[in-house]
């Protein structure tokens, strides 16, 4: 016999359950999701990390040339080339920060899924700032606690991103938080 769902309702029909179906889908999509960009990510790793050999090869046999302005201008394009590889390298920072934010949010609704699951823990308040407290913990970045404790605070989402954005340095300074 298979479960009552929204399709088939009957008397145990239950919207906690097609929460739960709800929640453990969006978590499996952006689990997926994280995976398949995995090997892209690491494609692109192993080509930068080549990239900066080759570079530094290049460099130093021009660096052993009798100077020259050929030579000279090779070795301002391997500095400028070195530069643009900086900014890719920042640019994986912000790759690794969105992926743990998403591994947190995966975690969240697998967690909030197991906890509307378990009629003991549903209407339980302990287990639920339990949750609350085990999902604040696992924050490593500032900005989430910030908006973990702005939400539970009673503000809105945007709110909440607005006390985010206000706490953050300007993203033109090339600041990335460290985690």
């Amino acid at each position: 016999m298979t479960p009552s769902n929204s399709k088939k309702p009957d008397l145990d029909w239950s919207q906690v359950r097609e929460t739960n179906k709800l929640l453990s889908l969006s978590a499996i999509q952006v689990e997926d999701l994280l995976s398949e960009s995995d090997v892209s990510i690491n494609t692109l790793t192993q080509s930068f990390t080549a990239i900066v050999e080759h570079m530094q090869s290049v460099n130093n046999h021009l660096l052993a040339l009798d100077s020259c302005e050929i030579r000279d201008e090779a070795l301002i394009c391997c500095s400028e080339t070195s530069g643009k590889i900086q900014s890719a390298i920042m640019a994986f920072q912000f790759y690794d920060r969105m992926v743990q934010c998403l591994q947190h949010v995966t975690s969240n609704l697998t967690g909030l899924s197991a906890l509307l699951e378990s009629p003991e823990q549903l209407y339980n308040p302990e287990a639920w700032l339990k949750f609350q407290n085990q999902i604040r913990s696992r924050y490593t970045m500032e900005s989430e606690k910030l908006m973990f404790d702005a939400i539970f605070q009673g503000k809105s989402v945007e709110e909440a991103l607005a006390v985010k954005n206000t706490s953050q340095p300007d993203s033109t300074d090339n600041n990335i938080e460290l985690f």
